[in-house]
């Protein structure tokens, strides 16, 4: 597998997100916008190093432009699975220093290392001479009781002097004690003015704007003074919102014109998918949302939710389910 020819154009990318964004949900965003960068899940740097690699970062060509993110705060692993990530061919290596999840905290990784910039910074400057593929970082404004006026400023400067030059900014602080993960992305108050006064302050640097984004058009709406957004739940809950990204932000034709033909475009995925043993729930749960907020949608969630799991469950079942959505849609 080839890296992307095309140098990344962050300008609109989907957010790295735990038993979400597996290779199914990666290629089904994809008949959805040729542009947007799409990130794995967060990989644990030794559970790729010891453990079975093609099936835990295996992608599709067709991915692409893909990036990988990486767990971990130590620069001899990290350096080692950022080699076998670009092995695989990535186009990017993105690092997480923003997920405050109990297990990432055990393991010194993620959100509390935003208590930590000289290390990311050793961590981020060992993986770029490992590797020929960018290098990038994922973070929050700050955690617990720190300042992030303060703090995001000089954990930039520390980490940027590892010779990275593309921040992803969570825009709100972690509550590593008294929050859950759920929590943490909600509770804690965005910012997005911060995160402007950033890229203002430090405009070598290529700063983008995550946390919050509802809808395509807020993210459009936000992305001035920043050089680019992520979508995270939004894009998973209402994915045809990706379906515009490409005339929105690129000024090129959008690969589907409705959420029809995104199930015919993503039919041939799926069939090889299931021919290779895929089981069509792990594929069609990413699906759910593809008809949101229009007639026939909660039928369609009907029909895959308790058919897909079933033995032998085959395309026809998503056939079946987007035939309800037709049939509501000629009732409304």
């Amino acid at each position: 597998m080839t890296a992307h020819p095309h140098t990344l154009d962050r300008r609109f990318t989907v957010a790295p997100m735990m038993d979400w964004t597996d290779r199914h949900c990666r290629a089904f965003h994809r008949v959805l916008t040729r542009r947007a960068v799409l990130y794995t899940e967060m990989a644990v740097d030794q559970a790729v190093i010891h453990g079975d690699a093609p099936r835990l970062i295996g992608f599709d060509a067709s991915e692409h432009p893909v990036a990988i993110q990486l767990g971990g705060s130590d620069p001899r692993f990290l350096t080692e699975a950022a080699r076998i990530a670009e092995g695989f061919g990535y186009a990017e290596i993105n690092l997480n220093v923003g997920c405050p999840s109990d297990r990432v905290q055990s393991g010194k990784f993620g959100a509390c290392l935003m208590r930590e910039p000289e290390l990311v910074a050793e961590c981020l400057a060992a993986m770029r001479d490992a590797v020929d593929v960018p290098v990038t970082v994922k973070h929050r404004l700050g955690v617990d009781d720190q300042d992030p006026e303060q703090t995001l400023f000089s954990f930039v400067d520390t980490v940027a002097a590892s010779g990275v030059t593309t921040f992803i900014v969570h825009a709100r602080k972690a509550w590593l004690k008294g929050l859950s993960p759920k929590e943490n992305r909600d509770v804690p108050p965005l910012d997005y003015a911060l995160v402007r006064r950033l890229k203002t302050a430090r405009p070598d640097l290529e700063i983008l704007l995550n946390g919050g984004l509802a809808t395509l058009d807020q993210s459009v709406e936000e992305m001035s003074g920043v050089d680019g957004v992520m979508l995270g739940r939004a894009a998973y809950h209402t994915p045809f919102e990706l379906a515009r990204v490409d005339s929105r932000l690129y000024g090129e034709r959008d690969p589907v014109e409705t959420p029809f033909d995104a199930l015919e475009a993503y039919r041939p995925y799926v069939e090889g998918a299931l021919a290779a043993g895929t089981r069509l729930h792990a594929i069609t749960r990413h699906m759910l949302g593809l008809f949101t907020g229009m007639p026939g949608a909660r039928r369609w969630r009907q029909i895959l939710s308790s058919e897909a799991n079933r033995p032998g469950a085959d395309w026809s079942v998503v056939a079946r389910a987007a035939e309800a959505v037709s049939e509501a849609r000629q009732a409304a």
